[in-house]
């Protein structure tokens, strides 16, 4: 088994670490006092292909592999969670769907002009009542001539405000549970599509990433923006979603490595009893079990990656990786605000952003608890149903 990175890897890593270094850490402050991150600083990313990485070139990508892709997101969430959150949406879910699953006169009207970052996508499935039961969804669509008809409303949309295109998984109705389901294109000017709150500084964390609620009111869109097949939406959503749930695990990664850099300064400075307090048995524990678990964490997705690189089945893989990366972020911002003290507390220092940011992994694309379903369905087969 061969850890190292190919020099194409080491590549695609080195130039994402200086691009976050120089042009996203010295403005994430204000963007998330403001709750915005400005699209010139997104057409930069899209001029260095960050926007349609995992896309193939022929369709505007830079036509990465899963393992480069990860390193870039790590880098990414180094920075910000928030632009995390909306990079990941644009390419592991937007962009992946139409790759999989869109046409080829589809991919050329929108597959393209994401992965180029002359667009925006969002994804959505989440609903007020259909969230990790997402088979309960009520947003339905019906066809009408050469028109389908969306009614219903959509919740916790990550960038459902700054979305061109919204893709959006409705039912027929009349139809129950996973039974019916299919994913539509909803362009941001469809008579009837309309958003009805955005959230950003209001939120625990993420504050510069914009949660939408979406509302479809007799949305009107053509016959051929139904994206696969009709029914097929549920096989869809879930194999999106273990796309989306890899960057996650990167972005625990990203975050978790943030803060751990943070303390090692901070110890390494901070002086009690005539001394570094990275000279106190305890800080050091702190220090080192960080470390031992972002490194866990970071392989754990990176064999996700690889396997998908490979075209093998890596949802079990995936589902280890978000769950463990979600739990060691929250233990390793944590242990940083710790050995900040009232410091940490305050807001003065970044940890408490790592913190708060950290919080979301576990919540989003499957929580913690879906994912131990999943990987002990892997070990112990489907669960008896009474």
């Amino acid at each position: 088994m061969d850890f190292r990175l190919t020099e194409e890897q080491r590549l695609v890593r080195d130039t994402a670490q200086d691009f976050v270094d120089r042009e996203l850490i010295p403005h994430v402050r204000d963007w998330e006092e403001k709750g915005e991150i400005p699209k010139s600083f997104y057409r930069k990313m899209a001029n260095l292909g960050f926007l349609g990485a995992p896309v193939p070139e022929k369709y505007g990508g830079a036509g990465m592999d899963y393992v480069s892709f990860m390193l870039l997101v790590e880098e990414i969430s180094r920075g910000s969670s928030s632009v995390r959150t909306t990079v990941s949406v644009q390419t592991s879910l937007s962009e992946t769907s139409l790759m999989w699953f869109g046409s080829e006169a589809q991919k050329e009207a929108w597959l393209v002009p994401l992965a180029k970052g002359e667009r925006f996508g969002a994804w959505a499935i989440t609903e007020p009542e259909a969230g990790s039961d997402a088979g309960n969804l009520a947003t339905t669509a019906r066809l009408d001539g050469n028109e389908w008809v969306l009614n219903g409303q959509k919740r916790f949309i990550s960038n459902g405000s700054i979305a061109d295109y919204v893709q959006v998984y409705a039912r027929e109705p009349g139809t129950r549970r996973h039974e019916g389901i299919s994913l539509f294109l909803v362009p941001r000017d469809a008579p009837g599509f309309k958003v009805t709150h955005v959230e950003t500084t209001t939120k625990l964390g993420l504050r510069a990433s914009p949660t939408a609620d979406l509302a479809f009111d007799d949305c009107r869109i053509p016959k051929e923006n139904l994206i696969g097949k009709k029914g097929d939406g549920w096989n869809q959503a879930m194999r999106t979603l273990n796309s989306g749930r890899i960057g996650i695990a990167a972005g625990a990664v990203g975050v978790a490595r943030a803060a751990l850099e943070a303390a090692s300064k901070y110890v390494k400075d901070r002086k009690a009893f005539g001394r570094p307090i990275g000279d106190f048995q305890l800080v050091r524990e702190m220090i080192a079990q960080s470390a031992v678990e972002i490194d866990a964490a970071r392989l754990l997705t990176l064999r996700a990656a690889h396997l998908r690189d490979l075209g093998q089945d890596n949802t079990l893989e995936v589902s280890m990786a978000k769950l463990y990366g979600a739990q060691m972020a929250q233990r390793v911002t944590d242990w940083a605000v710790q050995v900040h003290g009232g410091y940490g507390f305050s807001g003065a220092f970044d940890v408490e952003r790592y913190f708060r940011d950290a919080r979301i992994l576990g919540l989003y694309e499957g929580t913690n608890e879906i994912q131990k379903l999943i990987i002990a369905e892997h070990i112990l087969g489907p669960s008896s149903k009474k």
